[in-house]
């Protein structure tokens, strides 16, 4: 390889890293657990120890071009801050990018990791062909992204792209931010569990009550296997799940007539279970959608569209995401090397 750079994405719980060459490859991964109970300097000696053994394994084959990083919460683009993370407590109003660029020497960039995520997609994922796109990323909470031109598209200061609070019922459930009815409280990891909980309270003698029983670590997957297994109620959570995504998916397409949408992140690993009411939604919601859907959207949303040519039919495609939980990596990796196509 010519040149490489470096990808993280720092998480609450898991921080990683790998070294990605200027055509994609993913030449290697190092995976670290994040521990945040031990405070700020800690997790990033951990960073930054793992970063300079990649770099230094490498230098003599390939010029590095960089450091992108990929961080939960708000960020000021300008400066560097970590403006709020509430999955890194402590890091609040710190200068994450001038800390590690002092004790590493090298171009950091960072971002928030919903945006990486999108443009990890749209570089090498679902995404490839197109220039316009926008990525929700559905985990514990609901992220998004949007990439214009080829480019995040980061609004005024940073802070595009928070779909996740977009109202999909305006005296919903309450939500961290403030709002009511935020699309993170019906379509996160930690919805689903929450809506099922509420399901066992109705009826304790349900397979979801069973289920929550006997798995220690009852998930929104553990749901899911239910729901592919029949059963009703799990069903029925994961068509709301489907119908508040089809909810904001519908003014999304209305408002930006986009021609790809992508959902990734965790909970997208139930596309099978949620996505048909997606697509009930938007047949009945959205006018563009209507105008412009594929002739079998299902068809075209299982991970086919990676390879739709951008000129054909100018159809609106929402589909899987493809590179799963490394599209954060690939999308901070690819950050150096636009800034250098930019020099």
């Amino acid at each position: 390889m010519n040149s490489f750079s470096i990808g993280v994405d720092l998480g609450g719980t898991n921080l990683r890293i790998a070294a990605v060459d200027e055509q994609g490859l993913l030449v290697e991964k190092v995976t670290l657990g994040t521990k945040v109970s031990l405070g700020r300097d800690h997790v990033l000696n951990d960073m930054c120890d793992a970063i300079q053994r990649l770099s230094e394994k490498y230098k003599n084959s390939a010029a590095l071009l960089g450091i992108g990083i990929g961080v939960p919460g708000i960020i000021d683009m300008e400066s560097g801050l970590l403006r709020e993370s509430p999955n890194l407590p402590g890091w609040a109003d710190y200068p994450v990018r001038a800390e590690i660029e002092r004790r590493l020497s090298t171009m950091v960039i960072l971002e928030n990791d919903a945006n990486v995520a999108a443009l990890g997609e749209k570089w090498l994922g679902a995404a490839k062909a197109f220039a316009d796109m926008v990525m929700l990323t559905l985990g514990t909470g609901v992220g998004g992204g949007l990439v214009l031109g080829g480019k995040i598209w980061h609004g005024m200061n940073g802070m595009a792209g928070e779909f996740g609070h977009s109202t999909v019922e305006p005296e919903g459930y309450p939500c961290k931010c403030g709002n009511r009815g935020c699309l993170e409280q019906y379509a996160s990891a930690t919805a689903v569990v929450h809506m099922a909980r509420e399901a066992i309270a109705a009826d304790p003698a349900s397979a979801l009550a069973r289920a929550s029983h006997a798995d220690p670590e009852f998930s929104a997957k553990s749901i899911y296997n239910l729901a592919i297994q029949g059963d009703e109620d799990a069903r029925r959570i994961y068509r709301r799940v489907g119908r508040a995504l089809g909810i904001v998916l519908s003014s999304m397409v209305n408002s930006l007539n986009l021609p790809m949408y992508v959902i990734g992140g965790g909970v997208s690993s139930a596309w099978d279970a949620f996505s048909p009411t997606i697509f009930e939604e938007l047949r009945q919601r959205c006018m563009v959608y209507a105008a412009t859907a594929p002739p079998d959207p299902l068809a075209s949303s299982g991970g086919a569209s990676a390879h739709v040519d951008p000129g054909s039919g100018r159809k609106t495609i929402i589909t899987r995401a493809l590179l799963g939980s490394d599209a954060g990596l690939y999308g901070a990796a690819r950050l150096p090397m636009i800034a250098a196509e930019k020099r």
